[in-house]
């Protein structure tokens, strides 16, 4: 093994790239794997579950680069650095790093000094090491920045090759024109909304590129707002100008009295080259809105508030290609079923027309009726779409109260229904709410389903805590069995 090809030890390690424990570990193994790891563990150290602001490692390396007459000014200055070897390290690290993660970088240089005046002169000195020393940086991640590191010497050469950046929305605007100035083939931006605040410059970011193929709008709000302005629009906009090139897009909202959400509503018909697109919370779509938004490349749809008859609009308008479709996503089906005409007719429509235009669907979410004809449609779904590896079920009957004992018999049914047809890549089934198995029901599944690849069960009932469920889930473990 430890005579393989670099090349091929460069393949198999790029998998590995977000696995620390397994690098790290394969360090140790020759001298060829630690030559083939290091490039790939330094192009971003930020990366990895480290606690940085403990750890001096990364510290003292990234400081052993300093310039010595640097370095003398600010230990002057009382900034303390971690003991560094005599020798010369073995690689030059810093010339495999192709990213900054600002926030970071804050964090570990508590280590050198408490006073923010240390800090923020070890912070300039990082990063202008970084931008002269970084031959190509690819990502970047500005939150919390407070250094207009676009003005750092070589700043344009390095930066106009950003390929990733990710920033918030409490950064000065001017941050953002001066990067607009540079970076302009950006392909993937995610921004983080902590603030209600208009911010021009993110806009006018979007607008410069010519390639943005990934967006993501994320709002990270401390409670309830009331705003005057929209913070949303101006982007909005210039994101709708890229929509010859966007192709993936996620956007959360949260509540801001004062704004309306009719734009994106508006916007996204437009964007109709996506093939991943992902909506959380609460904003909500009807079917002639739907009926609009057609997207024959989509692959991947996650929407949170949806009601069964929009979801076959999506479905309608797909060409075949989607292979996740997670609808229902915080499963407040209940709330939308009220307002569900013919629901019985439409759930039982959805999944047939999965079975019709998505046979390769690779994860799905289904909310149906448990009669006689969903579980035959239920079962003909699973024997087409063999690629199925995640399936997330709710079953609610909106006609009638339940009993407990029906509940069971629905569990039941589904089970058999599982154990008869599931497609041999199932590796994931997460059952909604207070969908119940009675322990007979279960431990005929889990024998039958014995010699099968592992599966995971996810379920919020608590039933599946009580003692006689617990000993029994524990003797299938061995069988790759995990109930959570």
């Amino acid at each position: 093994m430890s005579q393989l090809n670099k090349d091929i030890l460069f393949l198999l390690f790029e998998e590995l790239q977000a696995d620390s424990k397994s690098l790290f570990s394969s360090l140790l193994v020759n001298k060829l794997w630690c030559e083939t790891v290091i490039p790939i563990l330094w192009r971003d150290p930020w990366r990895y579950s480290i606690n940085y602001k403990n750890k001096s490692y990364l510290f003292a390396i990234i400081a052993y680069y300093l310039p010595v007459d640097i370095k003398e000014c600010l230990i002057i200055q009382g900034i303390n650095f971690p003991p560094f070897s005599y020798r010369s390290p073995l690689f030059n690290y810093l010339s495999f790093c192709r990213s900054i993660n600002i926030e970071i970088i804050n964090g570990m240089i508590t280590i050198g000094s408490s006073l923010a005046y240390n800090q923020f002169l070890l912070q300039q000195e990082f990063y202008n090491l970084l931008i002269t020393t970084c031959l190509e940086l690819k990502y970047l991640d500005m939150r919390s920045i407070n250094h207009q590191i676009f003005y750092l010497p070589e700043a344009k050469a390095r930066l106009e090759t950003l390929c990733e950046l990710n920033c918030n929305t409490s950064v000065d605007p001017t941050y953002f024109y001066g990067l607009a100035r540079i970076c302009q083939n950006i392909q993937k931006l995610i921004i983080i909304n902590n603030t209600i605040k208009v911010n021009h410059g993110i806009a006018k970011l979007v607008e410069v590129q010519e390639n943005l193929i990934n967006f993501e709008w994320n709002d990270d709000l401390d409670g309830f707002y009331y705003s005057m302005e929209d913070p949303y629009k101006e982007t909005l906009l210039a994101l709708v100008k890229k929509a010859d090139v966007l192709k993936h897009l996620k956007i959360s909202f949260e509540v801001v009295e004062g704004i309306e959400y009719t734009l994106l509503q508006e916007l996204l018909p437009k964007l109709n080259k996506l093939k991943s697109l992902t909506i959380d919370d609460f904003i909500f779509f009807t079917e002639n809105q739907f009926d609009m938004m057609v997207y024959h490349d989509i692959e991947m749809l996650y929407i949170d508030c949806i009601t069964v008859n929009v979801a076959l609009s999506i479905i309608e308008n797909s060409k075949g290609h989607l292979k996740e479709l997670l609808l229902f996503k915080f499963l407040d089906c209940y709330y939308f079923l009220d307002y569900e005409e013919n629901f019985n007719e439409a759930s039982l429509n959805f999944i047939h027309k999965i079975c019709e235009r998505c046979p390769s669907i690779e994860c799905l979410s289904l909310l149906f009726s448990p009669t006689i004809e969903h579980f035959t449609e239920f079962e003909k779904l699973l024997k087409v779409c063999q690629n199925l590896r995640s399936l997330l079920i709710v079953i609610t009957n909106i006609n009638e109260n339940e009993t407990f004992e029906k509940i069971l018999e629905n569990g039941e049914e589904l089970l058999r229904t599982l154990i008869r047809s599931a497609p041999i890549n199932l590796r994931e089934i997460r059952f909604f709410d207070d969908f119940k198995f009675s322990l007979q029901a279960l431990e005929e599944f889990l024998k039958k389903w014995r010699g099968r690849p592992a599966l995971s069960i996810l379920t919020s009932d608590h039933i599946y805590k009580g003692e006689d469920y617990i000993k029994l889930i524990n003797e299938y473990k061995n069988d790759g069995l995990n109930v959570l």
